[in-house]
């Protein structure tokens, strides 16, 4: 009778240690402290604004099978659009933590922080076209600029093309003027709240998430993103104007703690951000087309599509290059440095 009264105590004890996560296999799942297998993998989430069907989603979804093709299973990857997994700043705070989160993160949020010369690459009117932009992002520069990220504790993995930004509002803009007092939002970082300031709009910071509501009830005027991306979020069922503006370039730097990364395997880090290339081809494969896809539908679902002077716009927002916000923290001659590197 004691022998089965132990039995059934000891195996009782076995699962109150499983319930609670008790043991060895909840840490090494969560990609902190293990070098993981197949068994027992390495868990990586992948958090991003972006619905599912547009290109950087799709691209995600290729990334997650090249990860656990290549790993054998060993690394898993589980994908959060939709901002279901939290805002950028909650993301990488979490990162920065040793967390095995990786998000996407521009410019202008990495010039917020430790790496302020970043953001002039998110600056308005900066490239004329994205074979400028790739010039800088294969550039000694911006390498330099990644290992100072890194002192921050932000791993750099790869960059993928996001697409032109233009403007969506409430209200027609059939001219530069047109900008003043009208409240769009924009991420949360200083490059490109700076960056409608010179516009004279008035910037509104919010998640991208809150978005449709708020142009719902009024709360803001429009927003500015990609085309597709604006498509995706229904946007077009609330804002009834595109303003081709083109005031970014935008690439998007997918992000991970440098715990993490540390902690993983020469093989594994490779693994990840070999991957991570490899989709972003894709990537910028399918993101113009689906920009001009989406164009299309947008006007098909009743959006006005205004076009705007580009020198115009470039000459209204040349101040924002001599903000002393900026030339206070920046490099000195950043702005020639970049162009150096453009002209190249």
């Amino acid at each position: 009778m004691k022998k089965i009264l132990c039995a059934l105590l000891s195996g009782a004890m076995v699962l109150s240690m499983t319930a609670c996560g008790g043991g060895t296999s909840s840490s090494a799942g969560t990609g902190e402290g293990s070098n993981g297998d197949a068994a027992n993998p390495i868990r990586i989430q992948i958090g991003y604004e972006m619905n599912p069907g547009e290109p950087m989603d799709v691209a995600c979804k290729e990334w997650k099978r090249l990860v656990e093709e290549k790993s054998g299973g060993s690394m898993v990857v589980e994908l959060f659009p939709s901002s279901q997994l939290g805002n950028k700043d909650d993301l990488m705070d979490q990162m920065i933590a040793g967390k095995a989160v990786i998000t996407t993160g521009s410019a202008g949020y990495f010039a917020d922080r430790g790496a302020p010369d970043m953001g002039i690459t998110f600056g308005p009117y900066m490239f004329e076209n994205w074979e400028q932009l790739d010039k800088v992002l294969a550039s000694d520069w911006w390498a330099d600029q990644c290992g100072i990220l890194e002192g921050q504790g932000l791993k750099v993995l790869t960059s993928w093309h996001f697409g032109e930004r233009h403007t969506m509002t409430t209200k027609p803009v059939n001219s530069v003027e047109d900008f003043k007092g009208l409240k769009i939002r924009v991420p949360n970082n200083k490059i490109q709240i700076e960056g409608f300031k010179v516009l004279n709009a008035t910037p509104v910071p919010m998640s991208l998430g809150d978005v449709y509501t708020s142009l719902q009830q009024g709360v803001i005027d429009g927003l500015e993103n990609p085309l597709s991306t604006l498509y995706a979020g229904k946007y077009q069922e609330v804002a009834k104007y595109v303003i081709l503006d083109g005031h970014i370039k935008d690439f998007t730097s997918w992000v991970c703690g440098t715990t993490f990364y540390d902690s993983l395997t020469d093989e594994q880090k490779e693994i990840l951000s070999s991957s991570a290339e490899e989709a972003g081809v894709m990537n910028n494969e399918i993101s113009e087309k689906a920009h001009a896809e989406a164009l299309e539908k947008m006007k098909e679902e009743g959006v006005q599509v205004i076009e705007l002077d580009y020198d115009e716009l470039k000459e209204a927002t040349k101040s924002f290059y001599e903000m002393d916000v900026f030339t206070s923290v920046w490099s000195e001659g950043l702005y020639d440095t970049l162009q150096e590197i453009i002209n190249s």
